[in-house]
């Protein structure tokens, strides 16, 4: 099962480089990791996106904890909360098939940021499902280029 991993560090140099040689000692892969400052410019949040079983999880959870620049994780997948990952896609489009995306795009809360003759670059933003299935609608055009920038997550607090 893949787990969402929200670490809060101090913002140091290394802290990083510990916090990903923690999973890769262990012998998992991260699937996404984002970073970024905090309201504090002293601290950093780590959003983690990891498989494995819950017991694993919990073990890389009470070593985070461990580390000393770390202030607190929390495993977002035992809670209510929200999550949003940003795609940019490259797309091959004629003038035929360039209204037919112009919908998916709309479909999917995107924005056009850029057309060409042979093409435009979407952005697109939301969960890492709702992601993939726009993705995988946009593959029978021809995507040239996909970057996405890994998932962002936050607690919902009732």
């Amino acid at each position: 099962m893949q787990h969402v991993i929200t670490v809060l560090v101090e913002n140091r140099a290394g802290v990083l480089a510990r916090v990903a040689g923690l999973f890769s000692g262990r012998g998992f892969n991260i699937d996404s990791l984002t970073v970024g400052p905090t309201a504090d410019k002293t601290l950093s949040r780590m959003t983690v996106v990891a498989t494995g079983d819950d017991q694993t999880i919990e073990q890389i959870v009470k070593q985070l904890n461990k580390l000393i620049d770390v202030v607190k994780v929390k495993d977002l997948s035992v809670e209510p909360h929200i999550e949003r990952e940003l795609v940019l896609l490259n797309v091959t489009c004629t003038p035929k098939t360039r209204g037919e995306i112009v919908e998916l795009v709309s479909i999917f809360d995107g924005r056009i940021l850029d057309v060409f003759a042979k093409g435009m670059i979407i952005e697109v933003a939301g969960d890492r499902r709702r992601m993939a299935d726009f993705i995988e609608l946009l593959q029978p055009y021809g995507i040239r280029e996909t970057i996405r920038t890994g998932a962002i997550a936050i607690a919902r607090k009732m």
